[in-house]
């Protein structure tokens, strides 16, 4: 403090200060305290300056916590591993806890697990904490991992993880606190991978999840797949002090303007995924709040490649020439994403290819292959949606790029609700939306290898998928990135995915909603939010 022109002031005397201003006393009895002890009235504001600062830093207990994303249907899910979107992720994570989890600088953190250790990187031995319960006060015990992790192995199960969990050889325990798994072949990543909202520990024999059992932070009282959730603080969780609001509430609100109206009315605590042009009402609202998180998420462009016209020689590659890359990241995402090369692995992860550039604009190289495709001039139907961010904006570009050389495109805008069950993956040409993912061998095993449940594109190569497996157990970090340096030119280069940006994903939120971060594994602090966040008084 000796900045302020205060002498002799103390730990003791910012506990005091925080302690009183804690009781209701106002900033104006402190700073009349501060003058009759001879502070002077600047110097006695940057003491309430800094006991501000600490009190908007410790968290509070109590209230409601209500929060908006984008996109919901009657598809919604209390099953963790089929979970396909951020508003399951958000409910998952408030329900049910991982063996680990990524904290905001991506370090790998214990959760249920206390240790995970391994000498070859192939067989790893996982001691699970004590004195961990469910909601229905069942104890946490080793079956539970082994019937969680085995689940997404079968496949009537239908998990969006299966071809990452196959890497998983056996799966076993060996006393009941702990669990033993073998892999097909070394993987380093295993505990980042064990992290991903999918791989969250279910009680065994749970069919029914309508309940959402889980060990987490809150117990479900209800749910409405595709209406909201609400959820209380589970008083016995595991972790020190547990969740400090008292109650969850979430739901979707699909369109943005609507979703923005709700947090400026105070209706909501926090709005996910703000398109930037609404950035600037959100600004100039004194009580709100922005925060940014650039952990790779994109917005990509689909062209199936066994279905017309993405099956012709030159379509994709052809569309891929036809995005203007900074207008879009100038006009539609107003500076707030960064230039892509059509593969997923972004700039801000260690194997992010740098020399692989991203493709100019160039209409008339693309009205070359659509005519050596045979569809200049065909009218090619394009399904977008707000709940893939920024894909109408996007298509509209398009549109307007193909109509000065010739190529019509058919814009066909389809709602939120449903989306992600009836289109994505399924239209010959459409948007997606991928959440960030930490490591290179989650996002190709998940989205490009042949066995991988978001094919978006239906790209097949073996040359790609053996790269893949490669690199999943080269121990050499040089080496490695060699090889997946190698796997992002052949998905820009061959797969039908056009990733023309990396999005900043933007969320709004109430001053008042306190401890939100960012997080790599995507917005809604990792989707995790509920957990650790409180809302100031």
């Amino acid at each position: 403090m000796s900045n302020t022109g205060i002498t002799n002031w103390t730990r003791s005397d910012d506990e005091m200060v925080e302690h009183a201003l804690r009781r209701g006393a106002s900033r104006r009895d402190l700073l009349r305290m501060f003058m009759a002890g001879g502070i002077s009235l600047a110097a006695g504001g940057l003491v309430l300056g800094r006991a501000d600062a600490a009190r908007a830093a410790t968290p509070v207990k109590g209230g409601h916590l209500i929060a908006a994303s984008w996109s919901s249907s009657t598809a919604d899910t209390l099953d963790p591993a089929k979970a396909s979107q951020a508003t399951d992720y958000v409910r998952c994570c408030a329900l049910y806890n991982r063996l680990t989890f990524l904290n905001g600088a991506g370090e790998v953190q214990m959760e249920l697990a206390d240790s995970i250790e391994t000498s070859d990187a192939k067989v790893w031995t996982v001691k699970l904490k004590k004195g961990v319960t469910f909601h229905d006060g069942k104890s946490l015990s080793a079956d539970d991992v082994v019937f969680s992790l085995n689940r997404h192995l079968d496949e009537s199960v239908g998990s969006k993880v299966n071809s990452l969990a196959k890497q998983m050889t056996e799966i076993r325990a060996l006393d009941p606190s702990t669990v033993q798994i073998t892999l097909a072949a070394p993987n380093a990543d295993l505990p980042t991978i064990l992290a991903l909202h999918h791989f969250m520990i279910v009680a065994e024999g749970t069919t029914d999840f309508s309940k959402g059992n889980g060990t987490g932070a809150f117990a479900l009282e209800s749910f409405e797949p595709g209406v909201k959730s609400l959820m209380k603080r589970h008083e016995n969780y595991f972790k020190p002090g547990g969740a400090h609001v008292d109650s969850f509430e979430y739901f979707a609100i699909p369109d943005d303007t609507a979703r923005v109206n709700a947090l400026l009315s105070g209706d909501i605590h926090l709005a996910a995924s703000i398109k930037p042009q609404a950035m600037r009402l959100i600004e100039s609202a004194g009580n709100i709040d922005v925060v940014q998180n650039t952990a790779g998420n994109y917005t990509n462009f689909n062209m199936r490649l066994d279905l017309s016209p993405g099956d012709r020689a030159g379509f994709a590659e052809g569309m891929k020439y036809l995005f203007d890359r900074e207008l879009i990241t100038k006009s539609i995402a107003r500076g707030r994403a960064v230039i892509a090369n059509d593969q997923p692995v972004s700039p801000s992860n260690r194997y992010h290819n740098a020399e692989l550039k991203p493709r100019e604009f160039d209409p008339e190289r693309a009205k070359s292959l659509f005519e050596k495709a045979g569809l200049l001039g065909q009218e090619i139907p394009i399904v977008a949606s707000d709940a893939a961010t920024s894909s109408i904006e996007m298509a509209t570009m398009l549109q307007q790029a193909g109509s000065k050389i010739g190529m019509k495109f058919d814009i066909q805008r389809v709602p939120s609700d449903g989306y992600w069950s009836k289109y994505w993956l399924a239209a010959p040409v459409h948007f997606g939306n991928i959440n960030p993912r930490p490591t290179p061998d989650i996002l190709f095993s998940l989205l490009y290898t042949s066995d991988a449940p978001w094919n978006e594109s239906q790209f097949k190569s073996e040359k790609f998928d053996k790269l893949v497996h490669e690199a999943r157990g080269e121990l050499d970090e040089a080496r490695r990135k060699e090889i997946y340096d190698e796997c992002q030119v052949i998905v820009s280069n061959e797969a039908a995915t056009a990733i023309p940006v990396w999005l900043s994903d933007m969320e709004a939120k109430s001053k008042k909603l306190q401890g939100l971060e960012t997080n790599p594994l995507g917005g809604q602090m990792g989707y995790a939010m509920a957990e650790y966040v409180w809302l100031e008084s």
